[in-house]
This record gives C-alpha cells, sequence and structure tokens, in this order.
C-alpha cells in the first residue's frame, strides 16, 4: 500500500513532491491551485471550496460533469475540517501513512486542527506528517523512533496531554532519560542534531515532534 498525500490550502513552503504510482493524492480545497503548481494530478478533489478562485471553481465544475466521481463536495456547516475529511477517505481506502503538504501557516487555528489530526492518524493506527520546505513535524505516542545520523537543524519536543512520562532522548546535543515532560513547561524547544543517529522514545503518553533541518 502506497501512501496518502494530501494537498492543503495553507502556506506551499516546497516545489515538488514526489508521488507513486499505489499513492491515493488528494486536493483539499485550495490545495487544488497548489496542485497545478507542484504538476500533481489529484485522484480526488474535495472541500466545501470557499478558498478556492473563481477559475478553479469553473475547473471544479467542469470536472463534476466530466468525472464526477473526482470530486468531493463538502457542506458549508460541518463538524470535520476539509483535511480531517480528506484523511478519513485515506483511512477507509486502506492506507495508514498519510504526508500532508501546505498543512501549515495561513490561520494559526487550521495549524493546530491539523496537528490535532495528526494525533487522530495515531489513534486510528497510522502515521501522519506536517510536510515543509524547512523539516516536518509529527506525533509520537508510546514508542520510540530513530533519526539519521545525516540531519541537520533542530528538534522540539512538546506534550500533547498533561505529561508524557518516560521521555528518553539519546545522541543529541542535549540527552534525557526517562523523564516527564508536562504540557505547561517547554524543556524540550530546540535541541540540537550532532552527526550522530539519534533516538527518542516516550513510553506513555503523546509527544508533539517537530524537526527543523538546516541545509548548507
Amino acid at each position: 500500500m502506497g501512501r496518502c498525500i494530501i494537498v492543503a490550502a495553507g502556506d506551499l513552503t516546497v516545489g515538488s513532491v514526489k508521488v507513486n504510482d499505489d499513492d491515493l493524492v488528494i486536493a483539499v480545497d485550495g490545495g487544488l491551485g497548489y496542485c497545478s503548481v507542484l504538476e500533481l494530478e489529484p485522484d480526488l478533489i474535495l472541500g466545501d471550496f470557499d478558498s478556492v478562485s473563481e477559475q478553479e471553481k469553473e475547473a471544479i465544475e467542469l470536472l463534476k460533469a466530466q468525472i464526477p466521481e473526482r470530486i468531493i463536495q463538502l457542506p458549508d456547516v460541518k463538524d470535520d475540517t476539509d483535511t480531517l475529511a480528506a484523511i478519513r477517505i485515506g483511512l477507509e481506502n486502506g492506507y495508514d501513512r498519510f504526508l500532508i503538504y501546505a498543512g501549515t501557516g495561513g490561520r494559526l487555528e487550521h495549524t493546530f486542527a491539523n496537528i490535532q489530526c495528526l494525533l487522530y492518524l495515531k489513534n486510528h493506527n497510522a502515521v501522519g506528517y506536517l510536510m515543509d520546505g524547512s523539516g516536518m513535524i509529527c506525533v509520537l505516542q508510546n514508542e520510540e523512533v530513530k533519526l539519521k545520523d545525516n540531519l541537520e537543524g533542530y528538534l522540539s519536543l512538546f506534550s500533547l496531554g498533561k505529561e508524557a512520562r518516560g521521555v528518553t532522548i539519546r545522541g543529541m546535543k542535549y540527552e534525557l532519560e526517562d523523564t516527564t515532560i508536562t504540557n505547561d513547561f517547554p524543556v524540550g524547544i530546540s535541541n540540537e542534531f550532532i552527526g550522530q543517529e539519534a533516538l527518542v522514545k516516550v513510553e506513555d503518553g503523546e509527544l508533539l515532534m517537530i524537526i527543523n533541518y538546516v541545509s548548507e
């Protein structure tokens, strides 16, 4: 199974997106315009279309007539955000790895909602990444990950619940061993990669992990 690639309507900070034959590409509302920039052909176009241009609205109406199965019109009033609706479709189609582009920037509440979507994916046996031209964001839940030794830049960790217990960081400038991180003290910000394979572990809880790359 490939990946579900979601192009949202936040700030586009990448110049290209690699798509494989078995990937599902979903353009979310104003993300349709970004697909044109990225030269992507979305498999599905979804949204209430409140953030698309008039030209894009005309294109959507034309596609509705020609290939209606590719257009999913959402109501203006709904509980799910457009991005969460796209995630649900990806899960229903069996995908368990999600890459979300243009999911940050713009209105802060939309960025925060997309962070919550990462936790939603974890709670549904999937993993999601908010992809950015200078890094990525993901959620760790009762797990450990290893990070390659060629990374340069910064790593920050934030507890998404009241506390995250058993947090361990190894192979970075600032190390932790079996520590509790709370959601009211940002002790995990701006750690530095040092050319070693790094390990990040949380035994009980959820951590938001933000990586900002530095390129020469």
